[in-house]
């Protein structure tokens, strides 16, 4: 559910980031094919620079004085002279190495990154008359120090590369970022710093809040360890031999700091929330008062950076918004399939992007006037809304008294989550997709019969109707334990679809209360919605089952409903993962209890 504001964290005071031009003494092999500060290389001379782009590479300190120096790649229209002041825009993440992005790509020589060729490519951008900054935070590429999970170091790092992108020559002081994935979260970072020069944010598939991405509610997930080695992989990860002395310096610096990788480990384990260590990477909470422009995108079924505190994030948002919502995984706006299909399902994202950009780093009025939000729903229909999300009515259905055996499903699901992925990935490189597992299936299939959960229905919906924003979960527990609380849409006929999940560690008998993952699906005429309580019998999860028995009573579902009749149509097709997704997560019940609470829509939707 939408929360009240909460205040925003205050913003490190930042020091002067001064760039520092590279020094003589580099090597013969760096001088010829690697850039400096005063030296540019053009694609004439290195293939691996964009064309039309002049690349340079710089030097400045972080803003928090612990003496972390980051690197930077530059890319200004090479049509342009020197000095000529553009809107730059910005991204900072760790996948900027020039060896590769997640592991060395096999490059035959030294040059910036092609992580966001696309939108070079894509978006025109230097004929357009914008500079590209490519910014290492600390512990990756060519930038010192010690990774920080988002954390106050890497919060420092952002605001240096915006203010000394701000203040260069070449600028004309007015930022943008751009990102996908983690370089999207840095995005969000720069946000909630609320500087001046930063005037807009191009957000595509973020985590809103950086613990959801390794616990739920003290539940770690099956990555919890493997993430963090995935970092420590990309950190260590050594330069190129044609890369500058300095450079090769810098990204030796875990060798003579094994500290950073140690810690990395132990501070991303601490599953409590409410720990000094992750309320400093609390994003949503601190985007409260926040007013930079954003343009966000997010997957409701994607099943890596969840939708999960965006209702938060936003809510606490007061600027201009944004966003393309809808039923795809972990793509950006512009990315297609096999079949040449957009990922998205909508046409348009760098034309949209760029009118954006153009807005607020130049302040060119948009010749067309996009929708604030564009979504698509469960069935693939996509609408134009002024903000998201859209509440009808909102309301809190009881749910039925029951009990379960916290047993994680017993053997059959622990003989299936040995044959997972066991959790090493970045952001860039997790699972597709979670399917349900045989054993969650048919512990679903027994409804009331299984000893691993109860059910609670609603009556069938008299029209339909669209279950938005963030469904949130209280329950009295008996006893300690583990809960997982699933929704499912399910048609006259007893196919069910599984469409929103979330579980909790229950530390102790009393009152537990947690949000599901936001959400944006509609619920058709006829059909009901079942609430299903239980252990937790997913590999989604790397619970410990108490193996008590745990009497639920007092359960409480709130809802956020809206009436799809008010919908206005906008432009895109249906995306092609929804209908994977749909294979993966859909089951057959017969079991199905009566309906004791209604689907409900106020009087004007």
């Amino acid at each position: 559910m939408n929360r009240g504001r909460k205040a925003s964290a205050a913003a490190a005071a930042g020091a002067l980031a001064i760039v520092t031009i590279l020094t003589a003494g580099e090597s013969p092999a760096a001088a010829q094919t690697a850039a400096t500060a005063d030296e540019s290389i053009t694609h004439d001379e290195n293939p691996r620079v964009p064309e039309g782009a002049a690349w340079t590479e710089a030097y400045f300190p972080s803003s928090d004085g612990s003496g972390v120096e980051l690197h930077a790649d530059v890319l200004r229209p090479a049509h342009l002279p020197a000095h000529a002041k553009t809107p730059v825009i910005l991204s900072v993440g760790p996948y900027f190495a020039h060896a590769g992005q997640t592991g060395p790509e096999g490059w035959d020589r030294v040059g910036p990154s092609a992580r966001f060729q696309d939108l070079i490519d894509g978006a025109d951008l230097m004929a357009r008359g914008y500079t590209f900054v490519m910014v290492d935070l600390r512990g990756f590429g060519g930038s010192t120090g010690c990774l920080d999970w988002a954390g106050p170091g890497e919060q420092a790092d952002v605001r240096a590369a915006i203010q000394w992108s701000a203040r260069q020559p070449w600028s004309n002081g007015k930022i943008g970022m751009y990102g996908k994935s983690y370089d999207a979260v840095t995005g969000l970072v720069g946000n909630n710093l609320k500087m001046d020069a930063l005037k807009a944010v191009v957000a595509q598939e973020p985590l809103w809040d950086m613990y959801n991405y390794l616990f739920s509610n003290k539940v770690p997930r099956p990555n919890v360890t493997g993430t963090p080695a995935a970092y420590n992989s990309i950190a260590v990860m050594p330069a190129m031999a044609d890369d500058s002395d300095r450079y090769k310096a810098n990204a030796l610096y875990e060798a003579s700091h094994p500290e950073c990788l140690s810690d990395n480990m132990t501070n991303n384990n601490n599953p409590d929330p409410d720990s000094a260590y992750w309320r400093a990477r609390n994003l949503a909470r601190d985007a409260a008062g926040t007013r930079t422009p954003l343009f966000v995108t997010q997957g409701f079924i994607e099943s890596n950076t969840k939708p999960e505190d965006m209702d938060e994030y936003l809510a606490n948002h007061r600027g201009p918004e944004r966003g393309w919502l809808g039923q795809w995984d972990h793509v950006r706006g512009n990315d297609t399939d096999g079949d040449g299909r957009l990922q998205m399902g909508r046409a348009g994202w760098f034309d949209e992007v760029m009118r954006f950009y153009d807005q607020y780093l130049r302040g060119t009025r948009p010749s067309v006037t996009d929708p604030a939000y564009a979504i698509e729903d469960s069935l693939g229909h996509w609408r134009a809304q002024k903000t998201w999300p859209v509440i009808g009515t909102s309301y809190d259905a009881r749910l039925s008294t029951g009990r379960y055996v916290d047993n994680g499903g017993a053997a059959a699901a622990a003989a299936e989550s040995s044959r997972v992925d066991q959790g090493r990935w970045d952001m860039e490189q997790a699972p597709r997709i979670e399917v349900l597992s045989r054993a969650e299936k048919n512990t679903a299939a027994q409804g009331d019969a299984s000893a691993a959960s109860f059910w609670t229905w609603s009556t069938p919906a008299s029209r339909a109707l669209r279950i938005t924003g963030t469904p949130r979960i209280s329950v009295k527990a008996s006893t300690s334990g583990n809960v997982m609380v699933r929704l499912w849409d399910v048609a006259p006929d007893g196919t069910a679809i599984m469409f929103d999940e979330n579980v909790a560690l229950i530390e102790r008998g009393g009152r537990i209360s947690f949000d599901l993952k936001s959400t944006d699906w509609t619920i058709k005429r006829g059909h009901q919605l079942g609430v299903q309580i239980g252990t937790i019998d997913s590999n989604r999860w790397r619970d410990v089952p108490s193996g008590h028995t745990i009497k639920v009573s007092d359960a409480r579902l709130t809802l956020d409903v809206q009436n799809p009749r008010y919908d206005v149509p906008t432009q895109g097709d249906r995306s092609p993962f929804l209908d994977a997704y749909l294979t993966a997560n859909t089951t057959m019940l017969s079991d199905i209890g009566r309906g004791t609470f209604p689907l409900r829509l106020s009087r004007h939707g």
